[in-house]
């Protein structure tokens, strides 16, 4: 993931404005490898910053998206999380007890559908999620 400073900057010459309330959230997900949910980071933030609102957070995350800096993921957990990883390909592994989402790499030639079922049909973007125990569950 791109730095705070990159963030700020990208959301700038998007011509979004960079509040504190951003940067508050830019910061929690900077280096996050948990998959936070948008619920996470607002309780993250909001021990910052008591009056920072939901909304602030699915804007911001909404926003960092379009940008390209994160992943916005809906893994059946309940929740939609946010990964900031989108430098490198990657799939995930869900631990069906806990909710707790790990990257995996994957390459996803391996796991296309056939030639024949691809010819009517444009794919743009492949998504693999393993299902299982985590070792701290089992």
């Amino acid at each position: 993931m791109r730095t705070i400073d990159e963030l700020s900057a990208a959301l700038r010459a998007d011509g979004r404005r960079v509040t504190p309330q951003r940067q508050c959230i830019m910061r929690h997900l900077v280096g996050n490898e948990q998959h936070p949910t948008v619920e996470s980071l607002h309780d993250a933030a909001r021990a910052e910053m008591p009056t920072i609102s939901l909304k602030t957070v699915y804007q911001t995350v909404h926003d960092l998206e379009a940008l390209g800096a994160v992943r916005l993921l809906d893994l059946g957990t309940g929740s939609v999380r946010v990964d900031p990883n989108v430098e490198h390909d990657h799939h995930h592994l869900v631990c069906t007890r806990c909710g707790r989402v790990r990257d995996v790499p994957v390459v996803a030639a391996d796991v296309l559908p056939p030639r024949a079922l691809r010819r009517d049909f444009t794919i743009d973007s492949v998504q693999v999620i393993f299902r299982g125990t985590c070792h701290e569950c089992r």
